[in-house]
């Protein structure tokens, strides 16, 4: 099995992508493949033990930026490091990618360059999230920010078959988004989508008010990606300031320091779940190859994780699943 690995994307390349690398060779039963320009790649690796044929080196010498406009760049920018690890899969070269960089690059890039799976209109980005009583997959999470209700239909189809394999939960709920749990709330594309959804063979649950996707009792969240990005950011920055709001009154008191030093552990386990690094990255669903997008602001710990996002996906060859399932429909 070879990952191949966007060595420049993130906001700390290509240090942290390299050490997630190195760290990934230990764990995972597979070669990497890291392009970007070959001298700071040489220069990082350096610093580390490593089994030297585990690890290749590809040059690539421009770098995509979050700033450029995403078509536009991986159409300019033939030589980039993103545009080139890409490049491996589609010629056969490499069995996943992996990236921190341009979310709309990266998608854009694995839409042009390796193309959609057949019977699917548009690639979606489907985090799993850490809930109450479980985690839980949104779907879309930014890709896609105008859809059709037959998009949506498609990602709870894909997201199934994710969740059926990789998490192994067997038919998965599904639930749509909305301002309310009535069928006849929300606008017209919920209203749509959710005619259509019930008429699938999915185990569709209805609607589900974002106040209540927390709770992680609905296994798949069905949206187009304005609703799901904003669910997402939103999830991201009420985690932060409550762990924020606790330490401010922890530290407020004797009585509160002992209070926490007994709930020491429980906090460590919490706060466990709330880390973006455990989940590493984040699968674009119906493109015809593995791409693993990793948080932009990845450390090692998480790129390390992406990868192994990664081989689990080519290990249960989720491509295939999703292509066999979508040629008998």
């Amino acid at each position: 099995m070879i990952i191949a690995v966007d060595g420049m994307g993130g906001d700390f390349a290509p240090k942290s992508v390299v050490e997630g690398c190195i760290m990934a060779l230990d764990e995972f039963d597979a070669d990497i493949v890291i392009t970007g320009k070959e001298e700071e790649l040489k220069r990082e690796l350096t610093n580390y033990n490593y089994t030297r044929g585990r690890i290749q080196l590809v040059d690539a010498r421009e770098v995509i930026d979050t700033n450029e406009a995403p078509v536009m760049a991986i159409r300019k920018k033939k030589d980039s490091s993103l545009v080139k690890a890409i490049k491996l899969v589609k010629d056969k070269k490499a069995d996943a990618v992996v990236s921190a960089g341009s979310t709309g690059a990266f998608m854009a890039g694995s839409t042009l360059i390796l193309g959609r799976i057949k019977g699917i209109d548009r690639v979606a980005l489907a985090p799993i999230l850490p809930g109450k009583n479980g985690t839980f997959m949104v779907v879309d999470a930014g890709a896609n920010v105008d859809c059709k209700p037959q998009y949506l239909v498609q990602f709870a189809l894909m997201g199934k078959l994710y969740v059926e394999n990789i998490l192994n939960i067997k038919n998965p709920s599904v639930g749509l988004v909305n301002i309310g749990v009535e069928a006849e709330k929300g606008n017209e594309l919920t209203k749509n989508a959710y005619n259509m959804l019930k008429d699938t063979e999915l185990n569709f649950i209805g609607n589900v008010e974002p106040r209540d996707a927390s709770n992680g009792d609905v296994n798949i969240l069905v949206c187009d990606g304005f609703v799901g990005n904003t669910i997402l950011k939103m999830y991201e920055g009420v985690g932060m300031n409550l762990f924020r709001m606790i330490k401010d009154e922890i530290l407020k008191s004797n009585r509160n320091k002992l209070g926490a030093l007994l709930l020491k552990p429980m906090f460590k386990d919490l706060k466990k779940k709330f880390d973006y690094t455990e989940y590493g990255g984040v699968c674009f669903l119906g493109a015809n190859g593995i791409c693993v997008k990793a948080h932009g602001s990845s450390n090692s710990k998480a790129f390390k994780n992406a990868i192994g996002n990664a081989v689990i996906c080519h290990q249960n060859g989720i491509t295939g699943i999703i292509k066999k399932q979508l040629s008998e429909k």
